[in-house]
């Protein structure tokens, strides 16, 4: 376990440990995830072997700010870009076109990213140490999240570096996820810490889940079924 109280010192500890090809569990403002080098495809098969989980499923990218989103995606439409000012850091994924000159390798992407701006001090600061990781919850693949870095040891143990401990996490839901991949307007794939109403607030004619269709009176494209991610 790595204390956080020295925030500098834990964080390059995890910037050691992400640079040697590891996976580090930190505490993030859903729940606490496994994490590792984005750009790593072997860590990022180490990050799915240790929950047990295929590659279908590939894992999000957390990112400090949105300018690190920004470089890691293409064609981002304003709507997306009117999401990240207003939500960011917190509770929301955005799945776009991912930058095809990057090397990336999450698994069966379709050519997309999802991204996220985690609204914790502690993900935040290694995330800047660090730059992109993919994280995904730390847990084994069906089994309930880890609020605490002891509940994330208990099921992950030794298929994990390091574990950074900042306490119990909040109790709150997953982020809400929106794909802006299959249509410019945006569709949501989960509700999670961000409403319907509030996403609409922002993007209007953002289409709700299952194809829910945007507010009366404006017009989006149709939805269509986007690529799955955690």
């Amino acid at each position: 376990m790595i204390a956080t109280s020295d925030l500098g010192q834990a964080s390059a500890r995890a910037r050691r440990l992400i640079v040697a090809g590891k996976c580090i569990v930190i505490p993030t403002d859903t729940v606490y995830g496994i994490a590792a080098d984005a750009f790593d495809a072997e860590a990022v098969q180490r990050l799915l072997d240790a929950k047990g989980r295929g590659r279908d499923m590939p894992p999000p990218v957390l990112v400090a700010d949105e300018a690190v989103a920004m470089a890691l995606a293409v064609d981002v439409p304003q709507a997306a870009r009117d999401l990240m000012a207003r939500f960011w850091p917190g509770p929301l994924t955005l799945v776009l076109q991912a930058q095809p000159s990057l090397r990336l390798d999450l698994g069966e992407t379709a050519g997309t990213i999802a991204v996220r701006v985690p609204d914790h001090e502690v993900a935040r600061a290694v995330l800047t140490m660090t730059g992109p990781l993919a994280v995904s919850s730390a847990n084994k693949s069906g089994r309930p999240a880890a609020r605490t870095a002891q509940e994330a040891d208990h099921q992950l143990g030794l298929s994990v570096g390091a574990y950074l401990d900042a306490g119990r996490t909040g109790d709150g839901p997953a982020s809400t996820i929106v794909d802006f991949a299959v249509t410019r307007d945006g569709r949501v794939l989960r509700l999670g810490g961000i409403s319907l109403d509030q996403l609409r607030e922002v993007a209007p004619a953002v289409a709700g889940p299952a194809g829910q269709p945007p507010d009366p009176g404006v017009s989006g494209d149709s939805p269509a079924d986007g690529p799955a991610h955690a």
